[in-house]
């Protein structure tokens, strides 16, 4: 049972201490979040041959960004794992995104990061490429469990032959259907490409032609183009650091992307453009229903169903198992927590991660705060308690079950995703406005990401 009574302590007890200036969190976090403790140069932990563990006091230091729902849930587990363990006092370092990565990284290679560190999974590669910053979390089996991970989510951190975090959570991406505005044209959402095909030219009779049932921004094209051609081809967009497909294979996605355009499926990006909206979620379009579906993180359910105006439904989507005969679509690590390589209490470290992320008390505490929980333990927990976004839900189980790609490290460099200026940016809104063919878009594509790859 989980000890109620030490949860409404832990909420309680909880204090903000002092003013955090140089950091900030993940997509979604709120920039206006409060700030906790020490900036992260400002880490005590120097290093040093770690110590046994003696049952004597110590003290460990753990760092996060997000919002202030994060903050609060994180500390309260926080309160609640010290008073299970009185000799280990815990101190906090937290805030919001903007910043937080330059401030870690230039802790991390100072060696003055806290004991355990909140970090985006492609941290492990950019700054742990042999190792020397985390620590291999295989040597803490004996006080943090494995077995709540399955070995693909856990291979996802593992670098220079070390497992050097453990995944939180896992996205990926996966369709959305404003159910409501399907049954206007007098249809169902689509369950297939044939489907999708079909809706785009009854929205465009029954509706009228600035109705579309798809809407995609140019990263979103990238991810869907992608799927597209792990659905046809059956292989990863790269492997082992390089690009995994040929420019003529590479052609036959875009050829794909234009496709979807030109049968009204998907609006132009002028005309996206053209609507003056910051983002789709708040695109007047996508309020009322003129653009009817989308292609997004599971994790992005409820900003997106939030945005619709009153009287419409918002529904997971499904796979298309016409796109071809794999099963296409890649997860990625949403967040992970990796303990310092030159901890001088890595045991204490492990055992707190063991009581934020799978125990039970503790998994309650913190429940979706990082996204659904990868521990199975957590996700029991967090089911049988009701404390999980059913859509969001929903569509995690599709994708964890469907989408068997890995993401590699560099796919979300600057150079590529950068708006709007990267790479992905120029070839999709490109082949929109028409200045480029699809050979032409091709090979801008191939050398970009190969420029990027061999870094």
């Amino acid at each position: 049972m989980i000890k109620i009574k030490k949860i409404m302590a832990a909420v309680l007890s909880i204090a903000l201490v002092g003013a955090f200036t140089s950091c900030g969190g993940d997509e979604g976090a709120s920039s206006e979040s409060k700030s906790g403790n020490a900036s992260v140069s400002d880490s005590e932990n120097k290093g040093g041959e770690k110590e046994e563990n003696s049952g004597e006091d110590v003290t460990i230091k753990i760092s996060w960004w997000g919002g202030d729902t994060r903050h609060e849930a994180t500390q309260n587990a926080i309160n609640a794992f010290m008073e299970e363990n009185e000799n280990i006092n815990v101190e906090v370092q937290f805030g919001a995104w903007d910043g937080w990565e330059d401030a870690m990284s230039t802790s991390l290679y100072a060696g003055t990061a806290p004991d355990i560190n909140q970090i985006n999974w492609n941290w492990i590669s950019n700054y742990s490429a042999d190792g020397s910053k985390f620590l291999d979390m295989n040597t803490m089996s004996e006080h943090f469990d494995l077995s709540n991970y399955s070995e693909e989510a856990l291979n996802q951190c593992v670098v220079a032959d070390e497992l050097q975090a453990i995944p939180v959570s896992m996205t990926g991406r996966i369709f959305y259907w404003n159910k409501t505005a399907f049954e206007n044209a007098g249809i169902s959402v689509p369950t297939s490409l044939e489907e999708l095909y079909a809706a785009g030219q009854t929205f465009k009779e029954v509706l009228g032609d600035d109705y579309y049932p798809l809407a995609l921004g140019e990263y979103d094209r990238t991810i869907l183009f992608i799927y597209y051609l792990e659905s046809v081809y059956g292989k990863a967009w790269v492997e082992d650091g390089k690009l995994n497909y040929t420019a003529e294979e590479i052609a036959t996605g875009l050829e794909f992307m234009n496709e979807l355009e030109d049968k009204h499926v998907i609006p132009s990006i002028p005309t996206i453009i053209g609507d003056g909206a910051a983002s789709l979620d708040k695109n007047p379009k996508w309020m009322e229903g003129k653009y009817a579906g989308i292609f997004e993180w599971d994790s992005s359910a409820t900003k997106f169903a939030s945005a619709l105006n009153e009287g419409q439904e918002f529904v997971v989507g499904d796979y298309f198992k016409d796109f071809g005969k794999h099963q296409g679509g890649f997860t990625k690590v949403s967040l992970a927590f990796a303990i310092s390589e030159n901890t001088k209490h890595p045991e204490e470290c492990a055992k707190l991660l063991e009581f934020l992320l799978n125990s039970e008390e503790g998994t309650a505490i913190m429940a979706a705060e990082r996204g659904i929980p990868l521990s199975k333990s957590a996700l029991k927990t967090c089911t049988d308690g009701g404390l999980l976004n059913e859509v969001v839900a929903e569509a995690n189980s599709k994708v964890l079950e469907w989408a068997k790609f890995p993401l590699d490290t560099q796919f979300e460099n600057s150079k590529l995703k950068g708006n709007p200026d990267g790479v992905y940016y120029d070839v999709f809104g490109g082949l929109s406005y028409d200045e480029y063919s699809v050979e032409k878009a091709a090979e801008i594509l191939v050398e970009g990401v190969t420029e990027v790859l061999e870094g």
